[in-house]
């Protein structure tokens, strides 16, 4: 181990432990004080379980608990099926780039934005019904609640859009660490159905690896805002929403039962990772039990993949949808009922950029574009301190890149506001940055990590022997031989902070306007064309982030064979 490498690598942890672990703990600590009723700024220094007692006395908080636990619950268990069906039945043909590029558009997409434009095809006035409504002799559109029922039905296939292509492209980069040919084709030779070997055999080695991502899809879909603003029940709401509307009550007082209620946020997602480490080791028991009888035949071969492939379709054909309906209602201007398509249209929405849009734009970019390059700077002087340090990929620092994504965020974003508040900070264009970045960075680093780990290291040692040292190894062999891997990890990063809604509007004070703020904060209005444009160049942006990062390598290494990406088998 280098002198410079120990030195870097020591930089480097500091730096993440300060700017992102440090922030997160001292943000669960403040808002658990206040849970406890100490919360000296407004003159509450008693500790005490009085907030917990206030927190029971809200109307609706154990209607607004159970739907948090059903929604999350079942739209990843339910994702986590369908993405499995899926891989048993087309792993084959969506493995390398191929579905990378078929899945980036629902990837790339944000929540909210997908959100309002399900609520845009689902709403009794939406797209379906209005194609529905000569079947059906429908006259005006029906008395259902398609949308913010209460049951949550909305709100989980909102979430099933998004999880289902996440989950997928997991298990997929999980497979080409564990390849299924050898194992299917010796499964295959003793009688046993293509299925049943996936079931056996192949799905429980990519466990651990889709494991810790599974668990990052169900804390957030237990803690989920801005969707479920759109799609999910009003009133009461999920346990999320109301302690958003607590915490954003005129009343003060509030802010302490708001507090219990993210620690029993907490408290749901860590009980809820509890049930999935027991609920995989009695599967694993029962699995043994199960694999000892030799069954080779089921439903595994037959039913299940086709029917998980047709509801995956479903889904696809739903997000695609929603995103065309942004776009149209942004230009529609008379379109009366049933009508299937706009009587008339207009860019009246787009051509007033004065009137909101273009400074939510403007901030969204620079945030993006911030949060993103500092992310990548940090994520790129991790792994090159690795390098330099001769060191073993660390587990445990790499687990607490995770946490961010684990941690509910209303249970720490309070009292990461309060510390900001008494630094002065809060409500700037800085303070939502370092917020954001605590989510954009994790995604970045777990892009990147990888590839940068897997890359030919024979170059490197040809560069040394050439005289170069260590910055100019880095700066002209590693960066352009993983250009692709940067690319792409970019435009994630880029898709994560235009998603971001809670941070910002928690660390912004409200105060910083994103098209994520203002979409959600409009889209229960009566203008679907306004919503339409602000949901639309939300969706805009990481796409074009996404297209960028397949071009740029492909133009800058166009005369590089073995640096273009490999072509599909």
């Amino acid at each position: 181990m280098t002198t410079e490498g120990r030195l870097l690598r020591g930089m480097v942890l500091l730096v993440v432990g300060i700017g992102f672990l440090a922030p997160i703990a001292a943000g669960v600590w403040q808002t658990a004080r206040a849970a406890l009723g100490v919360l000296p700024a407004i003159g509450a220094t008693e500790p005490g379980l009085q907030a917990f007692a206030l927190l029971a006395e809200v109307p609706g908080i154990g209607r607004a608990i159970w739907l948090s636990v059903v929604t999350g619950l079942g739209s990843t268990l339910m994702s986590l099926l369908i993405a499995g069906g899926v891989v048993i039945l087309a792993s084959d043909r969506l493995a390398g780039r191929r579905g990378a590029r078929l899945l980036a558009p629902f990837l790339a997409a944000p929540h909210a934005a997908m959100a309002i434009g399900l609520a845009f095809l689902l709403a009794p006035s939406g797209w379906i019904a209005r194609g529905l409504a000569p079947v059906m002799g429908w006259d005006r559109p029906p008395d259902l609640a398609t949308v913010n029922d209460p049951l949550g039905l909305a709100l989980m296939l909102g979430l099933m859009v998004k999880e289902v292509p996440f989950l997928l492209l997991v298990m997929l980069s999980a497979l080409t660490q564990v390849p299924p040919r050898r194992d299917l084709a010796i499964g295959r030779s003793l009688g046993y159905g293509r299925g049943m070997v996936w079931v056996k055999v192949i799905l429980p080695q990519i466990w651990p690896l889709i494991r810790l991502p599974l668990m990052v899809v169900l804390a957030y879909a237990l803690s989920v805002v801005d969707m479920a603003l759109i799609l999910g029940p009003s009133n009461p709401p999920t346990l999320a929403v109301l302690l958003v509307r607590l915490f954003s009550d005129p009343d003060l007082a509030r802010l302490l039962p708001a507090s219990a209620g993210a620690m029993l946020q907490l408290g749901l997602v860590v009980a809820s990772f509890a049930a999935l480490w027991g609920g995989e080791h009695l599967l694993r028991g029962l699995g043994l039990i199960w694999l000892r009888r030799g069954r080779r035949q089921g439903v595994a071969d037959l039913l299940a993949p086709r029917a998980a492939g047709l509801v995956a379709l479903l889904l696809m054909g739903l997000g695609a949808g929603a995103m065309l309906s942004l776009l149209v209602w942004s230009m529609a201007w008379r379109w009366p009922w049933p009508e299937i398509w706009p009587e008339s249209g207009s860019l009246q929405a787009w051509a007033r950029p004065g009137s909101g849009w273009g400074r939510a734009l403007w901030n969204t970019a620079l945030l993006a574009f911030a949060t993103t390059g500092l992310s990548l700077m940090l994520a790129i002087a991790w792994l090159e301190a690795e390098d330099r340090a001769r060191m073993a990929r660390a587990r445990w620092a790499e687990a607490l890149i995770y946490l961010p994504l684990l941690v509910p965020q209303v249970s720490f974003l309070f009292g990461m506001n309060v510390l900001l508040l008494r630094l002065g900070l809060s409500g700037g264009m800085a303070a939502v940055i370092w917020g954001q970045c605590l989510f954009v960075f994790p995604y970045v680093m777990i892009a990147l990590s990888d590839p940068w780990r897997a890359r030919d290291r024979r170059l490197d040692r040809a560069a040394a022997a050439l005289g170069a040292g260590p910055w100019r190894r880095m700066v002209a062999v590693k960066l352009p031989v993983l250009l692709a891997p940067i690319c792409t990890a970019a435009a994630i990063g880029m898709a994560v902070s235009v998603a971001q809604y809670l941070p910002t509007l928690f660390l912004g004070a409200g105060r910083i306007a994103t098209l994520t703020t203002e979409a959600v904060t409009l889209s229960s209005s009566s203008d679907r064309r306004v919503v339409g444009v602000l949901a639309s160049l939300q969706a805009v942006l990481p796409w074009l982030a996404y297209l960028a990062a397949f071009l740029l390598p492909a133009l800058l290494h166009r005369n590089r064979r073995d640096l273009r990406p490999a072509h599909d088998a």
